[in-house]
């Protein structure tokens, strides 16, 4: 089965691009995937991260709307306990309204930092909202499509209030659910929602996750049967060798975030590879190495292709991860582009 592509773009930061430089790249990154044919492009949400820029997925779709005619645009998701669901509602109407049926709402359980950064999103205290995911999914799908009745408990007691994320909608975001575990699994299918499993973070229990989901899954009036995707890291370049250089920064820098070494930007490919690894980082390294797609274009392709086979997917979300060399353009990502470009060629022209 040769899959339909779309593209998850953390806004990578590299030593010296500002953040300025790095949404830049990615925005021209996000036009050129829409003139190459893919079918999405999100942006994640992580906070407090030296090396990711992507920290309001509506602001960055927004500029994206600006800049691309056909791709559907979203986020990957929106961390829901950091956001009062009508902020969120409200946000992804707006968006609906700047781009109508383009507008992709992926929405996700982890809070996307640590606990101190997660009470100051919410301005709050230490506590968690991951136990009201469930109740704040529902209040979105109501807000966003035709509104909602909201019971709150005033001074003069209980009172309903008829809640609108936006005065007079044309259409609605396409609401997904994000997920790494069976829990995402179960409740997309008890919900009867589309469904995303993060095979890039490690590449472990997808099978499993996907099989809950389509076993459980309930139908409903807007999605008859399961519909699920994946996600995959790649660097695809002329060669393997280069495919492999490329990808050196990126996987650095997982391995310092997984062995609890200190995080910083993105190393150039020249500096990446004078970098004297501990025995931990490279362990980790390798192993993530087995679950990312790194080569030349064809054998990428081919391996995209047998991952969409093994766990029956029509689409597979490619988080571009190439990493850049010395006197590269700071306000493009040229391995990021080439690596799309490989794939369209492979997969998008057939």
């Amino acid at each position: 089965m040769t899959p339909a592509l779309s593209v998850l773009d953390l806004v990578p930061v590299r030593i010296g691009q500002t953040s300025s430089d790095a949404i830049s790249a990615s925005l021209a990154l996000a036009s050129r995937a829409d003139e190459l044919g893919y079918s999405r492009y999100w942006f994640a949400e992580h906070h407090n991260m030296p090396a990711v820029a992507s920290t309001t997925p509506p602001v960055l779709i927004a500029a994206a709307a600006t800049r691309t005619r056909r791709i559907r645009l979203g986020s990957g998701g929106v961390m829901l306990p950091n956001h009062a669901p009508l902020v969120v509602a409200e946000q992804f109407a707006a968006l609906e309204a700047i781009a109508p049926g383009r507008i992709d709402l992926g929405i996700g359980r982890a809070p996307g930092s640590d606990p101190v950064i997660t009470a100051l999103l919410r301005a709050s205290g230490p506590t968690s909202e991951v136990d009201r995911f469930e109740e704040h999914l529902g209040d979105i799908r109501a807000l966003a499509g035709d509104g909602a009745t909201i019971t709150v408990n005033t001074r003069d007691g209980l009172r309903d209030y008829e809640v609108r994320a936006t005065p007079a909608a044309r259409g609605v975001p396409e609401l997904w659910l994000l997920g790494s575990s069976d829990y995402s699994a179960h409740l997309a299918a008890k919900l009867g929602l589309p469904y995303v499993f993060a095979h890039h973070f490690s590449g472990e229990g997808t099978q499993r996750a996907l099989d809950i989901y389509r076993g459980e899954f309930r139908p409903r009036e807007c999605l008859a049967a399961p519909r699920t995707f994946l996600t995959l890291n790649v660097v695809v370049a002329e060669t393997a060798e280069e495919a492999d250089a490329r990808a050196l920064p990126a996987l650095q820098n997982m391995a310092r975030l997984r062995t609890g070494s200190p995080l910083r930007p993105l190393d150039s490919v020249e500096a990446a590879e004078r970098e004297e690894l501990s025995s931990a980082a490279a362990q980790v390294i390798e192993a993530m190495r087995a679950t990312w797609v790194i080569g030349a274009a064809q054998d990428a392709a081919e391996s995209i292709r047998r991952l969409a086979d093994r766990f029956g997917v029509d689409e597979v979300m490619v988080s571009p991860s190439a990493g850049a060399r010395d006197g590269e353009l700071m306000d493009r990502a040229v391995g990021r582009e080439r690596s799309l470009e490989l794939l369209a060629e492979s997969l998008l022209t057939e």
